[in-house]
């Protein structure tokens, strides 16, 4: 670097200063997976001095800020005020298991989403997406068994799934709905499906790592689920886990239209056709069978064992697919850069790195010349 390009990152870092966001210093943290001792070590400075700066009670100095910028890997203007969509934090989502992650993992996820919203909303200024279009079916959070769920997955069906059936596609479904879908970076991998209901869009992110074209989708429609019945519910709890459970089942599995297709017995042969035809899991289906009634529980634990012995919970047999796959980003993306905002601008104008946009909504690989 010459003293020119010194001259210039000097000038940056104080008007980054002047501009300081002390939540943008959380969020660039909280996407590194960083606790405030490592970014202090990083750095040369303590825990305390970064909850200082973090709780805006003191503004970092320019050298200092040029510092935390190069340990978080984002450049300085990602600090700036005036930028951003509002707080995201483990109040708004719900995650499937808060015991398996830790509040570290989950504070990563969730930066991860907010960075998704604020790419949208500068693709929102230069594309036209969907609208959001998702049906409310309010399910009280302490309702055990009854019957909201699978009323709430019928009026969802109702209104969303044209025809009875399988339902084709559940990422494709929940994007012409408006809904942001977006598999988060490996880095993430212990943190579980989860979603946003409002942030400004309702948003779904997948687990990177899961590689199950059906969990996947079983994964997309308990999401639905949460979105659907859970506005004002407070994310977490194993009733509203069950539901969205049973919302899922419902909407991907409709009894009137699959009741008299399932087998009473562990009929592996129908139990793996009816999987191909309605794209769900044959432990989906044992579990469908049971709810339904078809399966008494006796058979039904006999079936899971099975699955079990065999390694089937982790990989169940028969040939692979490959999983839904989120478009409309990349889509969107790909119009902006037609109108001439390629995705280094993107990524400037949602004040996010290149690297990070291109993580969340990756680019399509050119077809390789015959």
């Amino acid at each position: 670097m010459n003293d020119h390009d010194h001259e210039r990152a000097a000038r940056r870092a104080e008007e980054a200063g002047l501009r300081f966001d002390s939540e943008r210093l959380t969020l660039a943290r909280r996407l590194r997976g960083l606790r405030k001792n490592q970014l202090a070590e990083a750095i040369g400075t303590t825990p305390a001095a970064i909850g200082r700066y973090e709780a805006g009670v003191h503004r970092p100095s320019p050298v200092t800020l040029s510092r935390l910028a190069m340990a978080l890997g984002v450049p300085v203007e990602f600090f700036h005020a005036g930028h951003g969509t509002g707080v995201l934090d483990s109040a708004h989502a719900h995650f499937r298991s808060l015991r398996s992650t830790t509040q570290i993992e989950r504070d990563q996820a969730l930066a991860y989403g907010r960075i998704a919203a604020d790419i949208v909303t500068a693709l929102e200024s230069l594309v036209e997406l969907p609208a959001v279009d998702i049906p409310e079916h309010p399910v009280h959070p302490d309702e055990i068994g009854g019957p909201g769920p699978v009323l709430a997955a019928r009026a969802a069906r109702a209104a969303m799934a044209a025809s009875p059936g399988p339902v084709p596609h559940v990422v494709r479904l929940l994007e012409s709905r408006g809904v942001i879908v977006i598999v988060l970076p490996p880095s993430t991998e212990r943190v579980d499906a989860f979603s946003v209901g409002a942030h400004p869009r309702p948003m779904v992110m997948f687990n990177p790592a899961k590689g199950d074209y059906w969990r996947n989708r079983f994964d997309g429609a308990h999401e639905l689920g949460h979105l659907v019945m859970h506005a004002d519910a407070e994310p977490g709890s194993k009733v509203v886990e069950d539901q969205a459970n049973r919302f899922a089942a419902e909407f991907l599995m409709p009894e009137e239209d699959i009741a008299d297709a399932l087998p009473r017995t562990a009929d592996w042969s129908r139990l793996a056709a009816l999987k191909a035809e309605w794209g769900v899991s044959m432990a989906a289906l044992l579990y469908r069978a049971r709810t339904l009634r078809v399966m008494t529980e006796s058979v039904y634990r006999n079936a899971m064992s099975t699955l079990s012995a065999n390694g089937w919970r982790r990989q169940e047999p028969g040939p692979s697919r490959p999983l839904e796959s989120p478009t409309m980003l990349v889509k969107a993306v790909e119009l902006a850069a037609a109108a001439g905002t390629d995705r280094d601008r993107l990524a400037t104008d949602a004040r996010v790195t290149r690297a990070d946009l291109d993580l969340l909504i990756p680019p399509r690989p050119h077809p390789v010349p015959a």
